[in-house]
């Protein structure tokens, strides 16, 4: 075979093409990733974003298959395939997340002013589940430090989106959305009001009918009053009953936001758990998640009738999820805790392999399988 090379290319032999070196690069950060399991949780998620803003995560330059590409609010997304909220909390990693392999990445949750979240340990892994339980609250340094580290980022074409939250101590939780919202429209591509996290006090109530009415109707026109039209989305429990998801879809419709998220983690405990720590208080994610997530999903595309787009988050751990949430009702798609797991070559496998799945069943593009299943 070498021979073949040599023949074909004589500076081939000894010379890896691109591909190979980067998946070198992944498999060495994959043990990488097996390593930082061995230390804390804090502390590893702390150098997993300090690697990825120095530039010490191995890129991938490899173009997606074209059957990925999507468009939605008005954006072109290489793949569907996004960074969930609550790992890159201040905005600091955004180039080297674009740069593993993502069409998009959602920084945050920020607040207004700078809070240090609940006290450590607040981040558990659950081992045998390939799960986590966090119960972080909103750790963030503010919008000032925010929107400094979301200039200072190179690859100013990517689309990022900001999920935002009010302050743990606050005396007015709508004033507090409104000021990320005036303060980030027009610089973001799209927005997200989290009302959804489970380790906030108080904040899960702005889901019901009566609270979410006003506070999205006070977050579109501070949008509207910045003279732009970024995209509001807003993020959902898992834990939301049939009337819960009934209400967010009708106030959803009737405020005419640019979509939902489905879902955050969830503070139910399935029998199924393994992990020692399953017993920690917070917010479950990874694969015990899934099929609560999906169901809330593709009830919220039945209510919604398919005319807001939705991201599908919480429990995707390979290509089969994704697509499932996809043909669910899914526009796009958000990971977190299988990146913990697997590490960043699991973008680019993820996106192959989904490439694979929409091909198999005849689709030309994401936006072609969106809903299949309710059709």
């Amino acid at each position: 075979m070498s021979s073949a090379l040599s023949s074909a290319d004589p500076g081939a032999e000894g010379r890896p093409a691109a591909a190979a070196v980067r998946k070198r690069g992944f498999d060495l950060f994959r043990a990488g990733t097996a390593l930082l399991r061995r230390i804390p949780a804090n502390f590893a998620h702390r150098a997993a974003i300090l690697a990825l803003k120095h530039g010490l995560v191995p890129g991938d330059g490899t173009p997606d298959d074209k059957v990925l590409t999507t468009r939605l609010w008005g954006m072109n997304f290489a793949n569907p395939v996004g960074m969930a909220a609550g790992f890159d909390k201040d905005a600091e990693a955004l180039d080297g997340l674009i740069g593993s392999g993502f069409g998009f990445a959602e920084a945050g949750t920020v607040t207004p002013r700078v809070q240090s979240g609940n006290p450590r340990p607040n981040l558990f892994r659950l081992l045998e589940d390939r799960a986590l339980i966090n119960r972080l609250g909103f750790p963030s340094k503010g919008l000032d430090r925010f929107i400094e580290n979301f200039d200072a980022r190179t690859r100013t074409d990517a689309i990022i989106g900001a999920n935002i939250g009010f302050n743990s101590v606050t005396d007015d939780a709508i004033a507090d959305i409104s000021t990320g919202i005036a303060r980030l429209a027009g610089k973001v591509s799209y927005l997200v009001v989290n009302v959804s996290c489970p380790n906030t006090p108080g904040l899960c109530v702005w889901q019901e009918r009566d609270q979410l009415r006003p506070l999205l109707a006070r977050a579109i026109k501070i949008r509207d009053d910045s003279g732009n039209q970024t995209p509001i989305l807003v993020k959902i429990s898992p834990d939301l009953d049939a009337d819960g998801l009934e209400a967010v879809a009708e106030i959803a419709l009737e405020a005419k936001i640019g979509g939902l998220i489905a879902t955050n983690t969830t503070i139910a405990r399935p029998a199924t758990l393994q992990g020692v720590q399953s017993i920690e208080k917070g917010g479950l994610s990874g694969p015990p998640l899934s099929n609560m997530a999906n169901r809330a999903l593709a009830e919220l595309y039945r209510l919604t009738g398919g005319k807001l787009p939705i991201i599908g988050c919480g429990g995707i751990s390979n290509a089969a999820d994704a697509y499932a949430r996809i043909r669910a009702g899914a526009s796009l798609v958000q990971i977190y805790t299988a990146l913990v797991y697997n590490g960043p070559g699991f973008v680019r496998e993820i996106k192959d392999e989904l490439a694979a799945l929409l091909i198999a069943d005849g689709y030309d593009s994401v936006s072609d399988a969106v809903g299949a299943d309710y059709r």
